[in-house]
């Protein structure tokens, strides 16, 4: 068995900074994550509205955090999650623990239509950052109309022949400085009140083309930028449509767990209100364990 005070699942922007606070705290923590440093992080082209940096990469940004993390020592474990007991405070049956905090994000949508899953790597994809470079000079769609999605479509534009918007809404849902951005490249074209409805795959199992109001197009490649869904599914404690619900210390409803950042419900979700999520959540920790020294001393 491997004792620790404090466990992180999730090694996002939230999980890395609560363990950068606990640690300096002089708090025995641990991160598990089964993804690459950052999270979420790793799938934003440019981030314009994180104090200290004009512009950052969203890889950029983790790597420089996760630098953080690693020079003042705080393991992190790159290992999935199989199995958590609450009452018994274990994890994947070896690995013990006084506080949890679940940190483990969200995860992008997918529009739920046939061949979808099969497809991805395959001519659709959730990571404009990530699968971009493969579709140079190569004419893509992006679905969404969001932040998210106009992101996508203005780093997909400095790399593809052309791209196409399609947006069930008459108008988008963005920050004005993104849709400002969008109709002054001219290389993106824009469908509003339309819905892609289905992929045609060719004999090589790859994408071919889609339907967009029942109309087939021809395409080299899908973005989906549809939103996302929470990661706490395996986590026992309340949540609301996904979302796990915490207090103002994001303390859950199960004694010493707590949650933070995008997998909880709250009202804003950006970096600097994740990080503050972990501010306070570590701090809440650090305050308990300080009382119990003080009662034992």
């Amino acid at each position: 068995m491997e004792k620790r005070s404090v466990v992180i699942i999730g090694c996002g922007i939230a999980g890395m900074t609560a363990g950068i606070y606990l640690k300096r705290a002089g708090i025995d923590t641990l991160i598990i994550s089964d993804n690459a440093p950052g999270g979420v992080l790793n799938n934003i082209p440019s981030i314009e509205n994180y104090p200290g940096y004009e512009k950052i990469s969203g890889p950029d940004l983790a790597m420089n955090i996760y630098n953080q993390v690693k020079s003042i020592d705080i393991p992190v474990l790159f290992k999935g999650i199989t199995s958590i007991d609450m009452d018994k405070r274990i994890i994947n049956d070896y690995i013990l623990y006084d506080y949890l905090i679940i940190a483990t994000g969200r995860k992008g949508n997918m529009l739920g239509l046939d061949n979808e899953k099969e497809l991805i790597g395959k001519g659709v994809s959730l990571c404009a950052l990530c699968d971009g470079f493969f579709y140079k000079d190569k004419e893509v769609i992006v679905v969404g109309g969001g932040n998210t999605a106009l992101t996508d479509a203005l780093y997909l534009s400095s790399l593809c022949k052309k791209v196409t918007i399609v947006y069930r809404r008459d108008s988008f849902t963005s920050f004005k400085y993104l849709i400002d951005r969008v109709n002054n490249t001219k290389n993106i074209d824009v469908l509003f009140n339309s819905t892609l409805t289905s992929y045609n795959i060719d004999d090589k199992n790859m994408l071919k083309s889609v339907c967009i109001n029942d109309k087939e197009v021809t395409t080299d490649g899908v973005f989906l930028a549809i939103g996302s869904t929470p990661n706490g599914g395996l986590f026992d404690v309340n949540k609301e449509n996904g979302y796990i619900i915490v207090d103002s210390k994001y303390n859950t409803s199960v004694n010493n767990v707590y949650a933070i950042g995008d997998v909880i419900k709250k009202d804003i979700y950006q970096l600097v209100t994740a990080s503050y999520d972990a501010v306070e959540a570590s701090y809440d920790i650090i305050r308990k364990k300080s009382e119990k020294l003080d009662n034992y001393e």
